[in-house]
């Protein structure tokens, strides 16, 4: 369908159905059913059809009105029941529903002009209609409506149907026991062909199952099954989307407790190092401490061990003048308080005195980086 006819199309919509939206349902639901294959149709119980019953002399005339138009089926006996009727008919058409057509002699039709709000309301505005139009009132009377076109202008060209109850009771009342299996009662016009209107009272039709409410639950029943599926599916993917996510966050968790870890240890090695280089730049390296003592220990004497053991600085030695080693070590900007540890031992054999010489390390931000060492010089 082009986009040119769409207008078209929506205009006839309106012409025919008026603005409802339950008309427009009905069209549109009316328009898809004719898309499906009439005995399609019939076996699925969604054909339009209805068994009319017409009196043709003595015997009643059955018809079946199906869309392809009118179907003779049957002549049945005058007098026949509702359980013989029954028995008559076949599946088919034993669940169909059941219309008296009444002839177009006892008929009174009358064409109005009513504006379009009244399509809503057709029946109930027409019936105030009735006084004027016939001359019968409301009450006397079983009337209908059917709206023939929708002019140009938006008014509905409508037809008025009346049957005095004078020629509708007794026409009813010659069914019998079938008057009441009737879901309606039709006229028919000049040319034989039902005018589609339904003259029998609300409270004496019989109701007839909607044959699509058995499709309409069954479609309702798997939708909401359908909803209950997907929604479930949602629902497991939303899990399982979240158990993926947990475990990437456990993931992301570890390795970023394994970063801070090494972050820690490079944090706590560069610590560590500064503070060596700090002990190590607060106090004399041994190379300074060494070369000083080559300078001011006299000649003579021999060191047997030099040990520096953190601030503390150890000499022990054979000198002719261990006496005056404190006084020639103690100008040292290197070391301070030196002090013989112990008395001194004579070696008769070197002709020497040994002795065993302390100094505390004089710290300093100047001093070259120390080391702890210990070295041992032999004689």
């Amino acid at each position: 369908m082009t986009s040119a006819g769409t207008p078209a199309l929506m205009h006839q919509v309106r012409q025919r159905y008026g603005a409802g939206l339950g008309s427009f349902i009905a069209w549109w639901k009316q328009s898809l059913l004719a898309w499906l294959p009439l005995r399609l149709r019939t076996f699925l119980g969604l054909a339009r059809e209805r068994l009319l019953l017409c009196r043709a002399g003595g015997q009643w005339l059955l018809q079946l009105e199906h869309a392809g138009g009118l179907e003779e089926v049957a002549l049945l006996p005058w007098g026949v029941d509702s359980a013989g009727l029954d028995a008559m008919l076949g599946k088919r058409t034993a669940n169909v529903p059941r219309w008296l057509l009444l002839p177009a002699a006892g008929v009174l039709r009358r064409q109005l002009l009513l504006p379009a709000a009244a399509a809503e309301r057709l029946r109930e505005v027409v019936g105030y209609e009735i006084d004027r139009q016939t001359p019968f009132t409301a009450s006397a009377v079983r009337f209908d409506a059917r709206v023939l076109r929708r002019r140009a202008d938006g008014q509905l060209e409508v037809e008025l149907v009346a049957v005095p109850l004078a020629t509708f009771e007794p026409a009813v009342a010659e069914l019998g026991t079938l008057a009441g299996s009737l879901a309606g009662v039709d006229a028919v016009d000049q040319a034989g062909q039902p005018l589609g209107v339904n003259l029998l009272p609300l409270a004496q039709r019989r109701q007839r199952v909607d044959p699509l409410r058995r499709w309409n639950r069954i479609l309702a029943l798997g939708a909401l099954v359908a909803l209950l599926l997907a929604a479930w599916q949602v629902l497991d993917n939303r899990r399982a989307a979240a158990a993926a996510f947990a475990l990437e966050v456990d993931a992301r968790a570890a390795q970023a407790r394994g970063v801070a870890v090494q972050r820690q240890q490079l944090q706590d090695l560069v610590e560590g190092a500064a503070f060596l280089d700090q002990a190590r730049s607060s106090r004399p390296t041994t190379v300074e401490v060494l070369d000083e003592l080559s300078r001011r220990v006299p000649d003579g004497t021999y060191l047997e061990k030099v040990s520096i053991d953190g601030r503390q600085l150890l000499l022990i030695g054979f000198s002719p003048e261990a006496a005056g080693l404190v006084g020639n070590l103690q100008a040292s900007p290197l070391w301070r308080s030196p002090a013989l540890s112990g008395a001194l031992q004579p070696e008769p054999r070197l002709g020497l005195d040994r002795f065993s010489l302390v100094a505390e390390l004089v710290e300093g931000a100047d001093a070259a980086p120390a080391e702890v060492a210990d070295g041992t010089v032999q004689p």
